[in-house]
């Protein structure tokens, strides 16, 4: 018979846990407010604006990801 001896110390507040998945969702919630601005403010441009700017309604989405996560792979 095998016996199996691991301790493992719970991950307190501090270092992790918690606190770490609390102010992760907070961080991706911000980069989703960039990204929700972002492509509002690219929406109401009207298409004349976004050809001076040399861009279409089909680039609104990835140009808001870059925005908001970095470059989109």
């Amino acid at each position: 018979m095998a016996i199996l001896n691991t301790i493992h110390a719970p991950k307190s507040f501090t270092t992790g846990g918690v606190t770490g998945m609390i102010e992760a969702a907070r961080a991706r919630f911000a980069q989703y407010r960039v990204y929700r601005k972002t492509l509002s403010e690219l929406g109401e441009l009207s298409n004349r604006e976004l050809a001076d700017l040399g861009l279409n309604r089909s680039m609104l989405k990835r140009i808001a990801l870059e925005a908001a996560y970095g470059e989109v792979k």
